[in-house]
C-alpha cells in the first residue's frame, strides 16, 4: 500500500444564499478531523457555490477529456487529485440539487474508480431521496457509492442554524470515513491503471507507472526478496539493495527515474535509469521470483535502455561477479563485462548513432 496520504474532497453541494450546507459541512470535518489525522487523510472542504461553475460550458464533451475553460481547468484539477469524497447535500423536490449534478456533469475520467460517501438533509425524509438520485448518476462515472451514510432530519438536528452536539451522529460521520478509506485504499490499482497511459505491458491486466518515493515500503520488499539469490551466489550479504533502510530507499527514488510494473496493486518489477556523463546507468532490474521466465526482466530492461537520453554512448549495468547466471543473460542482450572485481562485473553495450539499442534473448533476473 502507497504511503501516500489519501485526499478527501468535503464537497458543499447547496449554493442558495442562506442553506444549511455549510454549517454541516463544519460540523462533519469538525467530526471528522481526529479520525483523518489517524489515518493519514487530508480533507479539502470545497462549496460548490465558490467554484461558480456555469452550466455546463464546455464544447467538447466531458468524456473527451478536453478542457477549455479555466474554471473547468481548475475543478478538473482538483477532483483529479482526490482519491474520494463526501458530498453533503439537501433534498431539493425528490432529488440533489442541480448544482450538484452539474458538476458532477463536467468530468468524466477524473471521477472514475474512487468512492464517494454522503451525508445528506432535509425535512421528512433527512434527504434520502436525494442520496438516492446522486447514486445513480455517480456510478454511471464509475464512482463508487458507500453503502454508510448519515441523514439529518432538520426538525431533529438544528438549532438556530447549528447543529446541536450529538456523540452518536459524530460517530456514524467516522463510520462514513473508515468505509470511504478502505474503498479509497482497495480501489488505488484501478485510477492508477487509469492514470498510467502505458501501452502494451508484458502481463495481462499489468501497467507500468515511475516510482516515487510514497512507494518505498514496495520496493524495500522487491529488493529483499530479489537480492537473497544475488547474496547466495556471491557469498556475501553486502549487498547495498539487500540492506538498504526504508529511508535509503525513499532517497534513491527521489534522484533516479525509475519505473515499476503493477498490477491489481502488487509491484511485479522494477527498473531505475539516471544519465551520468555519456552513459546511461540502468540499475536494479528486478523481478517478483514467481514471474521470472516470462520474459518481464527483458522487456524492463528494454524499456530502460528506450529511455536513454539523446547523446548518451553506452549503457552501463553491473551485477555480482560471481552471478554467472546474471551475467549470461546480460551477455545475451548485447552487454560484455568490461571489468571486474572480486565483488562486481561492470557491463556495457554502445548506442548505435541512430539511438538504437538492444539484442534480442535472454531473461535478466536482478541487476545492480
Amino acid at each position: 500500500m502507497s504511503t501516500k496520504p489519501l485526499q478527501v474532497l468535503v464537497l458543499v453541494c447547496s449554493t442558495r444564499p442562506g442553506a444549511l450546507g455549510p454549517a454541516v459541512g463544519r460540523w462533519l470535518i469538525d467530526a471528522i478531523a481526529p479520525r483523518a489525522a489517524e489515518l493519514g487523510v487530508d480533507l479539502l472542504p470545497v462549496s460548490l457555490g465558490d467554484l461558480a461553475l456555469p452550466f455546463l460550458d464546455e464544447e467538447d464533451e466531458p468524456a473527451s477529456g478536453v478542457r477549455r475553460n479555466e474554471h473547468t481547468k481548475r475543478w478538473s484539477a482538483m477532483v483529479d487529485a482526490a482519491d474520494g469524497f463526501i458530498a453533503v447535500t439537501p433534498e431539493y423536490n425528490y432529488g440533489m440539487p442541480a448544482t450538484f449534478k452539474n458538476a458532477l456533469d463536467y468530468l468524466g475520467r477524473e471521477w472514475a474508480w474512487k468512492p464517494m460517501g454522503f451525508v445528506s438533509y432535509g425535512n421528512t425524509s433527512a434527504g434520502t431521496r436525494s442520496v438516492q438520485h446522486a447514486k445513480q448518476v455517480v456510478t454511471t462515472l464509475r464512482l463508487v457509492p458507500l453503502g454508510a451514510t448519515v441523514a439529518l432530519r432538520i426538525a431533529d438536528t438544528v438549532d438556530n442554524g447549528r447543529l446541536r452536539p450529538d456523540a452518536g451522529r459524530d460517530e456514524a460521520a467516522v463510520g462514513v470515513l473508515d468505509e470511504l478509506v478502505r474503498l479509497a485504499h482497495a480501489l488505488r490499482p484501478m485510477r492508477e491503471r487509469t492514470r498510467s497511459g502505458s501501452g502494451a505491458a508484458p502481463l495481462p491486466g499489468s501497467y507500468v507507472r515511475a516510482l516515487t518515493p510514497d512507494d518505498a515500503p514496495e520496493v524495500l520488499v522487491l529488493q529483499r526478496c530479489c537480492w537473497v539469490e544475488e547474496a547466495l551466489a556471491n557469498d556475501t550479504l553486502s549487498i547495498p539493495a539487500l540492506g538498504e533502510s526504508l529511508e535509503q530507499v525513499r532517497a534513491w527514488l527521489a534522484t533516479w527515474r525509475a519505473m515499476g510494473l503493477w498490477r491489481d496493486g502488487r509491484l511485479l518489477g522494477m527498473v531505475r535509469t539516471r544519465r551520468v556523463g555519456d552513459d546511461w546507468h540502468v540499475g536494479r532490474l528486478a523481478v517478483v521470483p514467481d514471474l521470472r521466465g516470462q520474459g518481464v526482466g527483458r522487456w524492463l530492461l528494454r524499456e530502460a535502455e528506450a529511455a536513454a537520453d539523446a547523446g548518451c554512448h553506452r549503457v552501463v549495468l553491473s551485477t555480482g561477479a560471481r552471478s554467472r547466471h546474471n551475467i549470461r543473460l546480460y551477455h545475451a542482450q548485447g552487454y560484455r563485462t568490461e571489468s571486474s572485481d572480486d565483488a562486481t562485473a561492470f557491463l556495457a553495450k554502445p548506442v548505435s548513432a541512430d539511438g538504437a539499442i538492444g539484442v534480442p534473448g535472454g531473461e535478466p533476473a536482478v541487476a545492480g
